[in-house]
């Protein structure tokens, strides 16, 4: 049964020194990418298992695979950092039974209505429908882009988005 040390929603899915630190910090040795869209992309998806730090084992997985991996037996084994494009992905695992008790949000792009809460962190009002919804179900969010940064609770995020 392998052991999720890190939860981590980055639109940028697996990249450079960002992830190195993050695989480091939190010993993974196991990277689980939930994406729909990369899962039945193979030559994106090849790119982007590419690009992983050596050493570590990188699998892709739609957000149905997850589900029914983790339903088997969490995932496999190792120490497994579970990275998701989207708070949407998120919740559509966790929502199918893919218990996540903390969720860090690292980051999410810009665009149309959406709003910037911390440094390359936007949301939109759909996001915060959504984080309103995992904190309310017990999930510990936080926001951090690098571990060098102050996590920033979700509370405060929200209220920030909100003003």
């Amino acid at each position: 049964m392998g052991n999720l040390v890190l939860t981590r929603i980055d639109s940028r899915l697996i990249h450079g020194q960002v992830m190195t630190k993050w695989v480091n910090q939190v010993q993974a040795n196991k990277i689980i990418v939930v994406s729909d869209e990369l899962a039945n992309d193979e030559f994106m998806r090849s790119i982007y298992l590419m690009s992983a730090p050596a050493g570590i084992e990188v699998v892709c997985l739609t957000e149905a695979q997850a589900v029914e991996d983790y339903q088997k037996d969490v995932f496999g084994n190792g120490n497994v950092l579970l990275l998701l494009p989207s708070l949407a992905a998120l919740k559509n695992i966790y929502d199918a039974g893919v218990k996540v008790t903390s969720a860090q949000v690292g980051g999410l792009g810009g665009g149309p209505e959406r709003k910037v809460v911390f440094q390359n962190i936007t949301l939109d009002d759909a996001d915060a429908e959504i984080l309103e919804h995992l904190a309310g179900d017990g999930m510990d969010i936080i926001f951090q882009t690098i571990p060098e940064d102050a996590p920033q609770k979700v509370d405060s995020i929200l209220k920030k988005y909100r003003a």
